[in-house]
């Protein structure tokens, strides 16, 4: 599907489809930023949307729904919310699979993001939830893409409530072309484009994949931290409950431990009641793992999937367009070649006229791939810029992340300290049993 993409070749027609869906307002030019290309005022190559604009252009939710029974399989179903389009419809993976396809049809040199695998024998839960989660950051990210916030084909997937959206989708691309066809500036992308735009291109494929293994990284430390807040909620819990075990045993003492007794009874008493404030810290524990989820690891790998659907796009661009562009040239020379050496040996006319013309053929081929080429830079210039508008998610990020710390700590702190006082009652009940310090003194507690 990929290369079929990239090669650009355009199917029958060129008719327009669905003219009349709304479009969202046209936001205001700001002045371009240090890591914006160098380009003419007035460049339309320029993008003019900050990250709040980006965000706001809509914010979609994909929930679960209850599972439906095929004949053989039980099918996964998924309620799409738009905010923009003040709907809801109901998806299946293959519905998201059909719209991805369409989406590489008819913009293959901009950055759509990978779908997440489809469901494979005995998943459970953990992978399905893992895919819904996938499948929100897909639909946000082509929702809030520029073009494809404007197309026809994410207005109808987010709003058409019909049975038969994938074969809808089809008949959206369906004679339209592809972006290099309908866009009107197409032709004219190399007059856009900066003189070494090669060695800009090469210059941003380096840092952005530099930036991808740093945030990739970040991500795994984010899933680990997150993860031990809940590890450490389960250890709480069972902690809490082990003591409320040991204040409920019901095993008589025996005789030899009568002197005791009443000891003993007080802290089981005691420990008994501790359970709750156990049981507390542990939700307090995984309330700050799961928000450390949604607003730090997920943010982390929503910028992942853009950033890998950029290292697609760069992949794309030199195993498609500029490789096709390279083979029509190399069979260009052959074919000169050929036609010196037939005019040398004095070769027939007829076939003479017939290599000329192919010739002239290969030739209007070789111009129609160097514009798209030109435009496939010319959009990768722009889908450069986007990753850098997104870049101060960062921030977000890491103000989530701050935030979840602090707070996480301070409810856990106070929970505690309100247990601290409760812990002088497991040494009341024995004159000979003075009540220690709640915490050791200054040196190693096993000192002698």
């Amino acid at each position: 599907m990929t290369a079929v993409a990239m090669d650009g070749d355009p199917p029958a027609g060129s008719a327009g489809v669905g003219t009349d869906f709304a479009k969202p307002p046209v936001n205001e030019p700001r002045e371009s930023e240090q890591f914006l290309m160098q380009a003419p005022p007035g460049n339309p190559l320029l993008l003019p949307h900050t990250l709040q604009e980006l965000l706001s252009k809509d914010s979609v939710q994909v929930e679960l729904i209850p599972e439906k029974k095929g004949l053989f399989l039980k099918h996964v179903e998924y309620e799409v919310s738009s905010k923009r389009f003040k709907c809801s419809v109901y998806r299946r993976y293959n519905d998201f699979v059909v719209f991805h396809e369409m989406l590489l049809q008819k913009f293959p040199y901009r950055m759509v993001p990978a779908l997440p695998p489809k469901r494979m024998l005995g998943a459970d839960r953990e992978f399905i939830e893992s895919r819904r989660r996938a499948l929100k950051r897909f639909i946000n990210l082509v929702a809030r893409h520029p073009p494809f916030s404007e197309d026809v084909l994410l207005k109808l997937f987010l709003s058409f409530s019909g049975s038969d959206v994938q074969n809808k989708l089809r008949e959206l691309v369906q004679g339209v072309g592809d972006e290099f066809l309908t866009c009107r500036l197409a032709t004219q992308a190399k007059d856009f484009l900066p003189a070494d735009i090669q060695a800009q291109f090469a210059a941003s494929r380096e840092l952005i994949r530099n930036i991808y293994n740093s945030f990739y990284k970040l991500r795994d430390r984010a899933e680990r931290i997150a993860s031990r807040a809940i590890d450490n909620a389960s250890d709480l819990l069972i902690f809490g409950k082990e003591l409320s075990a040991l204040g409920s045993d019901t095993t008589p003492l025996p005789s030899w431990a009568a002197l005791n007794n009443s000891t003993w009874g007080t802290l089981k008493q005691a420990l008994k009641g501790l359970s709750v404030e156990f049981a507390l810290l542990a939700d307090k524990a995984v309330q700050q793992g799961k928000q450390e989820e949604n607003d730090v690891v997920e943010k982390l790998n929503l910028f992942l999937d853009l950033l890998q659907s950029y290292k697609d796009l760069c992949e794309r661009h030199e195993k498609g367009v500029l490789h096709k562009h390279q083979r029509a040239l190399h069979k260009y020379s052959m074919m000169k070649k050929q036609m010196m050496s037939a005019t040398v040996q004095n070769k027939e006319p007829e076939s003479v006229e017939q290599l000329e013309s192919r010739i002239v053929e290969q030739e209007n081929a070789i111009l129609t791939m160097e514009l798209r080429n030109y435009f496939s830079l010319y959009c990768l210039h722009q889908e450069t810029q986007l990753i850098h508008i997104y870049l101060p998610l960062t921030s977000h990020i890491l103000g989530a992340f701050v935030n979840s710390q602090i707070q996480g700590h301070k409810e856990m702190s106070k929970v505690w300290n309100e247990l601290k006082p409760k812990l002088s009652c497991l040494f009341v009940g024995s004159s000979n049993m003075p009540t220690p310090p709640l915490s050791p003194p200054d040196g190693n507690f096993f000192s002698n």
